[in-house]
């Protein structure tokens, strides 16, 4: 199985100079964890994530200890957050191998490029519905055979 057989394509991206506000309200809305950063021409630059974001709600308390007057700090912009360094995949790559990489990286998610453009994301999500899928793992019947402590 490949990438291009379970990931997300045409995902859901922000720009360097959008709100910090706006992009949580995207992720929010849409459900999702994970926004690739990109420029006009869709090369990937980096990767917004949940955690950039519980990291940035701290930036307003630490202004505060500085010293720095409220009316001075201007509102973030998913550049001042975001993670830039950021590691990639390709969609003929083999989905286990891209799983192992996100393990190994202890990271949730890999932007998928072809040509150095975006073209789609692989989630932690999207490996475990692959990996349903393949073995043909009924989702109803898996929740019954959980057990809750």
């Amino acid at each position: 199985m490949k990438v291009s057989d379970v990931m997300t394509k045409h995902p859901t991206v922000v720009h360097l100079d959008t709100p910090v506000k706006q992009a949580a309200e995207l992720m929010r809305t849409q459900g999702i964890r994970h926004l690739p950063v990109v420029d006009e021409a869709e090369h990937v630059l980096g990767m917004l994530t949940d955690r950039d974001l519980r990291h940035a709600a701290f930036v307003p308390m630490l202004g505060e200890h500085t010293g720095c007057p409220p009316h001075r700090a201007k509102a973030p912009r998913v550049r001042d957050v975001m993670t830039w360094s950021v590691v990639t995949t390709t969609a003929d790559t083999p989905v286990a191998q891209a799983a192992l990489t996100m393990f190994q990286r202890r990271i949730g998610s890999l932007p998928v490029v072809a040509d150095a453009r975006l073209v789609g994301i692989l989630t932690e999500r999207d490996v475990l519905a692959g990996l349903r899928k393949e073995h043909g793992v009924d989702a109803e019947a898996a929740e019954n055979d959980l057990l809750l402590w």
